[in-house]
């Protein structure tokens, strides 16, 4: 579903953020990048839809290579991948519905989408979407006036309603506290599981890293130094990663160890 070739990525002031990746993810797979804040986490997710343009290599999705894909051959590819962010990236005074319907931007006119003339199939994709996640009542809420969780789950339920092939969720929990990081992480896992939906997340926490996914893959500098099941994952192995001891590891984010901040 997910392929990386030879992939490097250098930004213009010299920073290297990809060297050498060579992935392949398969359909239905629910995995988790992990690595330490400027590790590539973001560039790596990121690269996947062209958000971050690669240097050099090539990445294909689905079979169709997206590095090299231009107008309505990079709208089409790009149709098939949601993108869920840490800040949400919800349109605040709009209703839930009309964020959710933002996903089905990639199949219509621009001219019909800034209208708002959705059809009824649309609308009717975006309420099962909403019921997917739980918040079906808030339909006709304005965005702003929902919990970060519930405004986590509506681009969720935007990413369903785009009927997308891949999902990736960039920090998506970095936000949250402990139980609505459960019920937005409950929410990923369940759409992969029943969806069959190929499934990227980048996580800090090495807990919920390990309760989620099927596959870690761990960066460092730019480059995978682990990538297997999680039964493989030890706190060896994390050390590894992060360079320094699992127990005195510390949260980019919180400043708290990465096991006290997921209790």
């Amino acid at each position: 579903m997910i392929e990386f070739n030879n992939v490097s990525k250098v930004y213009p002031n010299g920073t290297q953020g990809l060297k050498d990746i060579n992935l392949t993810i398969e359909k239905g797979e629910f995995v988790v990048i992990v690595g330490l804040s400027g590790a590539g986490k973001s560039t790596l997710l990121r690269s996947i839809n062209r958000l971050h343009e690669i240097t050099s290599g090539e990445i294909n999705i689905d079979g169709q290579s997206i590095t090299s894909a231009k107008g309505k051959d990079l709208r089409h590819i790009r149709r098939d991948i949601g993108m869920i962010f840490q800040s949400f990236n919800l349109v605040k005074r709009s209703t839930v519905l009309k964020n959710v319907l933002s996903g089905r931007v990639g199949y219509h006119s621009t001219l019909r989408t800034v209208l708002g003339l959705f059809p009824k199939e649309d609308v009717n994709l975006a309420m099962t979407a909403l019921e997917r996640v739980n918040i079906v009542e808030k339909a006709y809420s304005r965005s702003d006036q929902l919990s970060g969780g519930q405004q986590q789950r509506v681009s969720i339920a935007r990413a369903l309603a785009q009927e997308a092939k891949i999902i990736l969720a960039d920090e998506p929990v970095a936000s949250l506290d402990p139980l609505t990081t459960k019920q937005v992480m409950d929410d990923l896992k369940r759409i992969n599981q029943e969806l069959g939906i190929t499934t990227v997340v980048n996580l800090h926490f090495i807990d919920i890293a390990r309760q989620y996914a099927t596959r870690i893959i761990g960066l460092q500098a730019g480059q995978v130094v682990f990538d297997g099941p999680v039964e493989e994952a030890t706190d060896e192995r994390f050390s590894e990663i992060y360079g320094r001891p699992l127990e005195t590891q510390e949260d980019e984010e919180t400043g708290a160890s990465a096991h006290e901040s997921t209790k």
